[in-house]
């Protein structure tokens, strides 16, 4: 059995607490928590029957049994956070984003290397049902040349969200909707695209009082010639519209929705097969409760990782590589120009 403790037990750690806690993660169980806010690391201790605590030092001097910590906090925290507990030779997951800087990045990657520990990024959407075909179809060269792909995602996110706590909405902590709602979107464009080339973007602060961007366009060249689309905003009202991504190749399209790239809208390519309508049929929308479909997947492949040694689907550097778009899209943002990867941050505002 693989005990995990959670580092954080803010707004997040609900769906982590509740997938480990309550047995629904086989080979897993919640071991412990620890949040700096002792009324939330004891009201989630007391509900999951697991110790909890308010300092690191002290969860990992008494819960010897620990395998993995899950880091659960704030973003701007996440590199600390690493920082501190990488020498207790523990297994880290880390929430999206890995860090907010590429700097913080790095160093994650080498101190967990230098520990002998694995780090795992979590980006839970690649294990949705209709995105995992996609990526099989796509690695089987179905669609041929690729002609563009594009990510949407059309959220919405009120002041008093960005009011729940002081770090939401800035720079130095938070980032805007590229880097927190959009970030899985993010990747899997990139995941199903191929490295990109260049981005040029656009940002404005429409409908809420923060530091950072609530909505965001991006036009990105991938290097294998396909051109993308970033559209992405918190400012959609009254209610969340969709989080989606199309693929659009030339010998086929597909269209993924629903809220969080959950349900397959569109699966139509020129010579169509047997299996196409099984995709369809059995494989087009996740099971109920969405939102948990995905932890659940990815917690499930963080046991067969470590029982088996295996390597993540999302270790550091794959997490880095998303996190290095997101941080080109806000230099283009600052410069006015188009930003070509690989390249040194220099007027970026994330992270700082």
């Amino acid at each position: 059995m693989v005990n995990v403790a959670l580092l954080g037990c803010g707004r997040i750690a609900l769906r982590h607490a509740e997938l480990l806690g309550l047995g629904h993660i086989k080979g897993a169980r919640l071991c412990s928590v620890c949040d700096i806010d002792e009324g939330k690391a004891k009201q989630f201790g007391e509900k999951y029957g697991v110790n909890h605590y308010t300092k690191i030092e002290e969860m990992m001097a008494a819960e010897k049994k620990i395998d993995v910590i899950s880091i659960l906090t704030p973003s701007g925290l996440h590199a600390s956070h690493t920082f501190t507990l990488a020498p207790y030779k523990k297994h880290i997951i880390v929430e999206k984003p890995m860090a907010l800087t590429l700097e913080d990045a790095d160093e994650m990657i080498r101190v967990c290397d230098e520990n002998g520990i694995k780090l795992f990024v979590i980006k839970q959407n690649r294990y949705n049902l209709p995105v995992q075909k996609l990526k099989n179809t796509l690695e089987s060269g179905r669609f041929g040349k690729l002609v563009m792909g594009t990510v949407r995602v059309r959220w919405c996110r009120t002041q008093e969200y960005y009011d729940q706590d002081e770090w939401r909405g800035t720079w130095a902590m938070d980032g805007g909707v590229f880097t927190n709602q959009a970030s899985h979107h993010v990747d899997l464009l990139e995941w199903m695209m191929g490295d990109v080339e260049s981005v040029f973007a656009k940002s404005a602060t429409q409908l809420v009082d923060v530091e950072v961007e609530d909505t965001g366009v991006a036009v990105l060249k991938f290097k294998n010639g396909a051109l993308g689309i970033i559209e992405a905003t918190t400012a959609t009202r009254p209610k969340d519209l969709e989080g989606s991504l199309s693929i659009l190749g030339e010998n086929g399209s597909v269209e993924i929705g629903g809220f969080a790239v959950n349900a397959i809208r569109s699966w139509q390519f020129k010579d169509a097969n047997a299996e196409d309508e099984i995709i369809k049929k059995d494989f087009s929308t996740n099971p109920p409760d969405v939102y948990g479909y995905g932890h659940k997947a990815y917690y499930e492949h963080v046991v067969d990782c470590i029982e088996n040694n295996g390597k993540a689907l999302v270790d550091g550097l794959e997490g880095r590589r998303s996190l290095e778009l997101i941080m080109a899209i806000y230099e283009s943002i600052e410069t006015g120009e188009e930003v070509f990867l690989r390249f040194t941050p220099k007027k970026c505002r994330l992270g700082h």
